[in-house]
């Protein structure tokens, strides 16, 4: 009987163990095991592999001449961000017109980016192009670039509907030069998309990125000046040029190595809209979409320091914009 009874249990043992390998596993398993930090992901991604706000390739600005010298080059590729309607008004010969919502789609499914020596994406002013271009850079596009001053370089009419009537004077008597520390070293924003990979994170912020219109990151100086405790405001530009004036309250970054994490990123502020400037704005469009992709609310001073202080910019050799950067190169109607 005994006997019986230890065939049984041999016999039984094994369903048993089958069993219990399919129950539900312990709802307090995973309790110590802590979701990633995704912006320490993401940030430790891109200083390793996609550093390039921080270096001197930074901003990748291209002339007008060199763009139409090479307009038989088949290594150079034009992308041309603007609208239909201005596309179709005058755009430079063998450029295609590309929305920016459609940037990712054109580089992975319509081109292969690597056959080009240089791709360079052209808007009105240049500063939308050097935001998208910002945003091609950080996913690994190393080859693109946009077109100084946009189509205002190009010919007459563009510069006149664009950079000629956005320079002004209009707050250079109400800049200061009172030096402004720094915010204190303090937390990061969230980044939450799910992801746990560096790359992952990367691609899920890219893709809200581009879907993201560029207006939404424009602040005319009008705000800055009147409203500064609004914002933390950046003087993207050396300790010179900022000792000489700059908006109330603005607080001056060095350009092309600041903005790591070894050097001053960690004393941007969380709570609060960043708004950077630089002389263009087409410099500062790079910082925007570099901080914008890590999770910082950052807006961008349209036109830069040419809509306050275009004379100030002119005196001292400032990157002012003027007819002398406008060229009358041809464009196909």
């Amino acid at each position: 009987m005994r006997k019986l009874s230890l065939i049984l249990v041999l016999l039984l043992l094994p369903a048993t163990l089958l069993v219990s390998s399919f129950k539900a596993p312990s709802a307090n398993l995973n309790n110590n095991i802590d979701p990633p930090n995704e912006f320490e992901t993401l940030l430790s991604f891109l200083e390793t592999n996609r550093d390039f706000i921080n270096t001197d390739a930074a901003p990748a600005l291209i002339p007008a001449d060199e763009v139409k010298k090479n307009l038989k080059n088949p290594k150079y590729h034009i992308i041309d961000i603007r609208s239909a309607t201005w596309f179709e008004y005058g755009h430079i010969k063998n450029a295609v017109n590309v929305q920016p919502s459609d940037l990712l789609n054109h580089f992975e499914n319509s081109i292969s980016p690597s056959e080009y020596d240089k791709i360079i994406l052209i808007c009105y002013s240049g500063q939308s192009a050097a935001y998208f271009t910002g945003l091609l850079r950080i996913a690994g596009y190393d080859n693109t670039h946009s077109m100084n001053w946009g189509m205002s370089s190009w010919r007459v009419d563009f510069a006149e509907n664009s950079w000629l009537k956005n320079t002004s004077d209009d707050f250079a008597a109400k800049l200061e030069t009172t030096t402004h520390e720094k915010g204190a070293k303090g937390s990061a924003p969230e980044v939450a998309t799910g992801k746990s990979d560096g790359e992952a994170i990367l691609r899920a912020r890219l893709e809200k990125a581009f879907a993201t219109p560029y207006k939404e990151s424009i602040v005319k100086s009008a705000l800055a000046f009147e409203n500064p405790n609004d914002y933390y405001i950046i003087d993207y530009n050396g300790s010179d040029r900022y000792a000489k004036g700059h908006i109330p309250q603005a607080v001056q970054y060095d350009p092309n190595g600041s903005l790591s994490s070894t050097a001053d990123l960690f004393t941007l502020p969380t709570d609060k809209t960043i708004l950077v400037y630089g002389p263009t704005g087409q410099e500062t469009a790079y910082v925007v979409a570099y901080l914008n992709v890590l999770g910082y609310k950052t807006g961008n001073l349209a036109y830069g320091g040419n809509s306050f202080m275009h004379k100030n910019l002119k005196e001292n050799n400032w990157e002012a914009f003027s007819k002398k950067e406008v060229n009358m190169f041809p464009v196909i109607e």
